[in-house]
């Protein structure tokens, strides 16, 4: 692990990234696997969660890693996501308005306008979406730890950050975060899923000593290097202010789980039981990381 100069705080930080439904599950099952081989990391000071993490982090706050992880086994039926793309659809999208757009602004103004136009903020389609978040996790009130869910502006296209003192219930707080067809309501404000800033937000774990990034995509984006928005500006923007680091993504043989068939939830258990086999076997890196002295080496197995 990189050493460095500054004193952060011995503040711990746990950030999920989206990655749709098998990624949500991959998450849990890595969260389960650490846990099971003894390393809590649903203890942490501070936990961000951007779409299926914010839908994590809201399952993680109020069950265990391990019955959250039996749910994952269990096989349920594909239903469609109201007034959302299919993920082909999705995809397709998105790299013919990345291909449009001059810049990381113009494709938050371009994703939101695509959003607003979608129906679904007044109709009964915004409920059914309500209703289906909030079947995917039993606690409904924010957590007394520090939580951070974040979303997107689908009108002014700036980033917007939920916790438990910004008014909203955490059911609309995860809907928004994971809304990435139609623009989610909340009040007179409509927002988009929080991967349109960036897939991990990591960077709002500025100032805690020790940050743990779990991103089901492996810290890749679809838009170019040179917008920023890569996981790994997000990294060097932390080590730059003093705080360790560690990023473990899925390994490349369960690529064929992410991406394209991130919403196929028929892949959700084999996505969780990676993910858990791989908590397990990266459990004594992450505990050593997770509870070390600041500034000690202890991750020659990192990725990032």
């Amino acid at each position: 692990m990189h050493t460095h100069s500054s004193s952060p705080s011995s503040r711990r930080a746990l950030v999920l990234g989206g990655g749709g439904s098998t990624g949500n599950a991959w998450l849990i099952g890595i969260v389960a696997g650490l846990f099971d081989a003894g390393v809590d990391v649903t203890a942490a000071d501070l936990t961000i969660g951007t779409s299926a993490g914010a839908t994590a982090a809201a399952q993680l706050a109020g069950a265990s890693p391990a019955d959250l992880y039996a749910a994952t086994l269990v096989p349920i039926l594909p239903r469609p996501r109201p007034s959302n793309l299919p993920v082909e659809d999705h995809l397709e999208r998105m790299h013919r308005l990345i291909a449009e757009s001059s810049d990381a602004a113009d494709l938050r103004r371009r994703l939101g306008a695509s959003a607003l136009e979608m129906a679904g903020a007044d109709d009964p389609r915004h409920a059914q979406w309500r209703a289906m978040v909030a079947a995917r996790f039993a606690v409904h009130t924010w957590p007394e730890r520090r939580m951070l869910l974040t979303a997107v502006d689908a009108e002014t296209a700036e980033p917007v950050v939920f916790d438990r003192d910004s008014g909203i219930d955490l059911v609309d707080a995860v809907a928004a975060s994971c809304s990435s067809g139609f623009a989610y309501r909340i009040g007179d404000r409509q927002f988009i899923d929080g991967g349109f800033w960036r897939n991990e937000n990591a960077d709002l774990a500025v100032g805690c000593g020790r940050v743990l990034v779990l991103p089901p995509f492996g810290g890749r984006a679809l838009t170019p290097p040179e917008w920023g928005l890569q996981l790994d500006a997000q990294v060097a923007e932390l080590r730059a202010g003093g705080s360790e680091v560690l990023v473990v993504g899925p390994g490349d043989e369960t690529e064929h789980l992410f991406f394209e068939n991130a919403m196929d939830v028929s892949l959700r258990a084999p996505a969780a039981q990676a993910g858990y086999e791989q908590g397990r076997a990266v459990a004594d890196g992450v505990g050593e990381f997770w509870g070390s002295p600041l500034g000690v080496d202890v991750s020659p197995s990192e990725r990032d």
